[in-house]
């Protein structure tokens, strides 16, 4: 996501920094190309107006004025007016005093409200919530079901009645007193367009449920229109907040940049992906960091340390550090790695990479080719590649669809990583006959003969 921003202002930030100090030329000309990425990234003029206008006026005074390096300078005050525009804070969920906390998602269909509700549901299992989802889109052929199906997948359970709207709403409120579920997420019907039969059905579930927050679930992708569809819908409903969904699929992200601004209600939520997982809470000064190339590392770690299995990777080390890294590991491992999200994902959290790498193309069926190749082997095999000779080679290629020269290729790319492991000091040194240095906390096996 981002993607055309954030090369754009890289490229900004490379001239300015080459510059030492700017004159006033120098800023004017950075401001409006500035300004003419914002729009290519599809956020709202009014708003690219605002922003380039406060960046103009901070960087023009004495704040700039007092900086030893006024390029740098430059790129905080963006940075800091892009999280100001993105919301500032992010949303901090709270409970009510008596049980159950209501949620009430609106929206347009095919913005991915049901899917929405179900990993909003997922989210707050992980706060240790139990949440009740309340299948009131009865418009929707086959949306209870759909529901039903994606409440099962992450754990929640899910009512409905053949009734309407608003009598399902008010049943599953009180269902969620009855038995004891603290948090009721709505998932109300959706429309093409905005209608006003949407709006009246909408609000009166809304004043049948009094719900604590109400969001309005927009796809990313729809741009300029994401900003009208919640201008609307704040009217009619009083927002607290805006689900962002099908973020990973734009690569512009205007609407991100113009909602929360234009509507004065901050994005609570953002979906990156098609995985219940892939659902976080949405942080504006992250997402500035993310949108002027600086990565957000602090997000990859949180994600990393609640999807990581700690016990997989501690024993993976402590293999590493015996010199005993096997294939079997490097599976577990390219396991471990998927249970992050997209690759794609990832490689937008990491800080620093140039443009090139940061657009590569990332093929997520090389994992899944690797996996295979892995899977088609006998555990002998795995544990010692040095076994596999042609014919194996030929077996190994026929079981996981690829071809010897694949099979080759992936042992190695292992051997390498092996050796570079052994390098840095991470893996244990080999000795001379194939024997692992016992002074180096190496286990000693066996040579083994090709």
């Amino acid at each position: 996501m981002f993607e055309t921003l954030t090369d754009r202002f890289g490229e900004i930030f490379t001239r300015l920094r080459g510059r030492g100090r700017l004159s006033e030329a120098d800023l004017t000309e950075a401001l409006r190309e500035i300004r003419v990425a914002l729009l290519e990234g599809d956020v709202n003029l009014e708003v690219v107006r605002e922003l380039v206008e406060t960046i103009r006026t901070r960087a023009a005074g004495a704040e700039l004025e007092r900086s030893l390096t006024p390029a740098q300078q430059v790129i905080k005050i963006v940075n800091e007016e892009l999280t100001a525009i993105l919301g500032g804070e992010e949303l901090r969920i709270t409970y009510a005093a008596r049980p159950p906390t209501v949620v009430l998602l609106a929206g347009l269909q095919g913005s991915g409200k049901t899917s929405a509700a179900a990993k909003l549901a997922r989210w707050f299992v992980e706060q240790g919530r139990h949440p009740l989802l309340v299948a009131a889109d009865l418009q929707r052929p086959a949306a209870v079901e759909q529901l039903r199906v994606l409440g099962r997948q992450v754990g929640a359970a899910v009512f409905s009645e053949p009734t309407d709207p608003v009598d399902v709403a008010r049943r599953g409120v009180a269902e969620a007193v009855r038995v004891g579920r603290d948090v009721v997420i709505i998932d109300t019907a959706g429309r093409v367009s905005v209608d006003a039969v949407l709006m009246d059905e909408v609000a009166a579930v809304a004043r049948a449920t009094s719900p604590r927050y109400t969001f309005l679930v927009v796809d990313a992708m729809t741009g300029q229109d994401a900003v009208a569809t919640a201008v609307a819908f704040h009217e009619a409903l009083t927002l607290d907040g805006v689900i962002l969904t099908k973020l990973d699929g734009d690569a512009r992200g205007g609407a991100a940049l113009s909602v929360a601004k234009v509507v004065g209600r901050p994005v609570a939520f953002v979906s990156t992906g098609e995985r219940p997982a892939d659902f976080e809470i949405f942080r504006p000064g992250r997402m500035a960091g993310r949108i002027l190339g600086m990565g957000d590392v602090l997000s990859l770690i949180e994600r990393a340390e609640h999807s990581l299995d700690q016990d997989v990777a501690g024993r993976a080390m402590d293999r590493i550090r015996r010199g005993r890294f096997t294939l079997e590991d490097f599976q577990d491992q390219l396991q471990q790695m998927k249970r992050l999200g997209p690759l794609s994902g990832i490689v937008g959290m990491l800080p620093g990479l140039p443009k090139e790498m940061r657009n590569a193309e990332i093929d997520e069926g090389n994992v899944t080719r690797i996996e295979a190749v892995i899977r088609s082997m006998t555990p002998a095999e795995r544990n010692d590649p040095a076994i596999i000779n042609g014919s194996r080679r030929t077996r190994i290629a026929a079981g996981s669809g690829t071809t010897p020269a694949q099979v080759n290729d992936l042992l190695n790319r292992f051997k390498e990583m092996q050796k570079m492991m052994r390098s840095s000091g991470m893996m244990a040194p080999t000795r001379p006959g194939g024997r692992r240095d016992k002074r180096k906390g190496g286990r000693v096996t066996p040579a083994r003969s090709r």
